[in-house]
């Protein structure tokens, strides 16, 4: 029998470990049926793209039918603010208007990378948190600014792999490396940058708890076909690291001995 591999927010657990982006969907069809093939149970959502675009033209009523349709959770975010002040406010209206306290607090300090600003993010984490978030901080892959989190009382890390929508991959899978095996108990979400499949099961693979990405998906010929390799990747590459991904050698090894027993005969 396969042990649970089940993960938890608080007090929710969790089956998929794979979180899905709402935005540059083609239409909400292909959106929905998208959701429906990730088999994501978290969709993030930004709500200043929507208050940008003169109310939500139906889009929150319809992100809301294919939440209650395919049972997943719904996780706004702040994308799109520089300040700790306007995340804050963000947040509050979110809150209201979603009826949620989970956020993707993020808060940007440069326009050309889109990289979080390490002060302004732990200055408004550290609020809502007070104020009754459960605050999903995207951060970059810094250990420091890390434990600066967990500090304000985030349960969670979201580290980029790269910058948002550049599909690069994980750039620096030592810092990642860093942040898992010095925060072994801390949910950890690699969150940005991821353009493959290959990308994601390689982030599973090192351990970390689930994967969030958006214009893979979105931006891909067929998204929900490619949702659903994301989310084939995700789970085989939890799969290969709770069976032990061998480690790596600088020479090589003969996988076929040749002397004494190719196996191991047991009792």
């Amino acid at each position: 029998m396969i042990e649970s591999d089940d993960w938890a927010v608080g007090d929710v657990t969790l089956t998929s470990r794979f979180l899905l982006g709402t935005a540059g969907y083609p239409s909400p069809k292909v959106l929905g049926e998208s959701i429906a093939a990730s088999g994501a149970q978290i969709v993030t959502v930004g709500l200043k793209r929507q208050l940008a675009a003169a109310g939500d033209n139906g889009f929150i009523e319809m992100i809301r039918a294919a939440m209650n349709q395919h049972g997943a959770r719904l996780l706004p975010n702040t994308a799109g603010c520089t300040t700790a002040r306007e995340a804050i406010q963000l947040a509050h209206m979110a809150r209201e208007l979603y009826d949620t306290p989970w956020l993707k607090l993020e808060v940007v300090g440069d326009e050309y990378t889109l990289q979080p600003d390490p002060l302004e993010l732990v200055e408004a984490a550290r609020q809502l948190v007070k104020d009754g978030f459960t605050v999903f901080p995207y951060c970059t892959d810094d250990l420091v600014t890390a434990k600066r989190l967990l500090d304000a009382g985030c349960p969670l890390l979201m580290p980029w792999g790269a910058p948002i929508g550049s599909g690069q991959g994980l750039l620096n899978p030592f810092a990642l490396r860093t942040l898992r095996e010095r925060l072994p108990d801390v949910v950890l979400i690699v969150d940005a940058g991821i353009g493959a499949p290959s990308h994601a099961a390689q982030a599973m693979e090192m351990g970390f708890d689930a994967v969030l990405l958006n214009s893979a998906v979105s931006q891909s010929s067929n998204p929900p076909r490619m949702a659903a390799a994301f989310g084939q990747a995700i789970e085989a590459g939890r799969a290969a690291f709770r069976a032990g991904v061998m480690a790596r050698q600088d020479f090589a090894v003969a996988t076929t001995p040749v002397t004494g027993n190719p196996f191991l005969i047991g009792e």
